[in-house]
C-alpha cells in the first residue's frame, strides 16, 4: 500500500517557524517529484512548493518565496518543507504529493497524496 504521511504541524505564533515532513512507503519515490499544497478553510487547496526528482529544481509559489524552503531525501524517501516567517495566512492543511508528469503548479500533475498536516499561525 502506498503512502505519503505528514507530520510537523502545529499551533506557531506569527514569525516562528515549523519543519514539515513527508514520508513514503510502500514504493519508492526516488523519480517522482514532490510538491506541497495547502487549503485554508472555505478556499480552494493551492499550490505552496516543489522539488523534482533529483532536488536540483525548486519551485515556489509568490507568497511564501524568500520564507519557505522544500527539499528532499531520497535515500530516506522524505520530503521536507521549511517555513520560516510564518504569517497567520499561512494557516491551513498542508498535503504533500507526489507524481511522474512534467508539470508542478496543479494538484492534478500529482498521482499520490497524503492525508494532510494542520498548520495554524496565531497573530
Amino acid at each position: 500500500q502506498v503512502q505519503l504521511v505528514e507530520s510537523g504541524g502545529g499551533l506557531v505564533q506569527a514569525g516562528g517557524s515549523l519543519r514539515l515532513s513527508c514520508a513514503a512507503s510502500g514504493r519508492t519515490f526516488r523519480n517522482y517529484k514532490k510538491g506541497w499544497f495547502r487549503q485554508a478553510p472555505g478556499k480552494e487547496r493551492e499550490f505552496v512548493a516543489a522539488i523534482s526528482w533529483s532536488g536540483s529544481n525548486t519551485y515556489y509559489a509568490d507568497s511564501v518565496k524568500g520564507r519557505f524552503t522544500i527539499s528532499r531525501d531520497n535515500a530516506k524517501n522524505t520530503v521536507y518543507l521549511q517555513m520560516s516567517s510564518l504569517k497567520p495566512e499561512d494557516t491551513g492543511v498542508y498535503y504533500c504529493a507526489a507524481g511522474v508528469n512534467a508539470g508542478v503548479y496543479s494538484d492534478w500533475n500529482y498521482d499520490y497524496w497524503g492525508q494532510g498536516t494542520q498548520v495554524t499561525v496565531s497573530s
